[in-house]
């Protein structure tokens, strides 16, 4: 794992640990309210194993990061993104540039998509990633910001179909989902680390 990585997980980790509270008012709004807390809980386990996980071949280290939050990350959360990093892990190769990247990261996704059963347009952590992704293989760091913020903003006005939003029918509208928030507090962290601002 290379020094940038080892920042890029560092970044990542402590970016969404930053807002866990934020998350877990989205999350009250239209959730279980447990979002920002679960996070907070499998990142910090990530941030807590560092060193052992720095010491692995990028691929591998992301899988660390992967099993880590599925055993420390209650709800569907711990699934979802521990699966996320996981298959990210799995097939990304030695040769690390915004082709394999972009190649991994729909990988990920579809993983993602077959464990939630989802798909994009349900408001859930998918209406960030799925944009993303498809926008990454360019490699302009600006657009790929601008993407992840769009989409989670267009997740307010829509009424959620799966997670327990969907409970709440039309009641979900008008709240941000907090998976995507997350997700696009991800994306910010990625990009900044690239663009050497943290």
């Amino acid at each position: 794992m290379t020094a940038d990585l080892r920042t890029l997980v560092d970044t990542v980790a402590r970016r969404v640990v930053d807002h866990a509270d934020e998350l877990t008012r989205l999350d009250q709004a239209i959730g279980d309210g447990d979002h920002g807390v679960n996070m907070r809980r499998g990142l910090e386990a990530v941030l807590a194993d560092l060193d052992a996980i720095a010491a692995k071949p990028a691929g591998d280290a992301l899988k660390q990061v992967g099993t880590t939050l599925v055993m420390k990350v209650g709800g569907a959360s711990g699934p979802l993104y521990g699966t996320l990093f996981s298959e990210f892990g799995k097939t990304l190769g030695p040769e690390i540039d915004a082709t394999t990247v972009a190649a991994a990261l729909a990988a990920a996704i579809e993983k993602v998509k077959a464990r939630g059963k989802s798909e994009t347009g349900q408001k859930t952590m998918l209406d960030v990633l799925v944009p993303v992704q498809a926008v990454v293989a360019a490699g302009d760091l600006a657009r790929i910001r601008a993407v992840a913020a769009e989409s989670a903003a267009a997740t307010v006005p829509m009424k959620a179909i799966r997670g327990r939003a969907s409970f709440l029918g039309e009641r979900s509208i008008g709240h941000m989902d907090p998976g995507a928030r997350s997700s696009q507090l991800i994306v910010e962290a990625v990009c900044d680390v690239l663009e050497g601002r943290a």
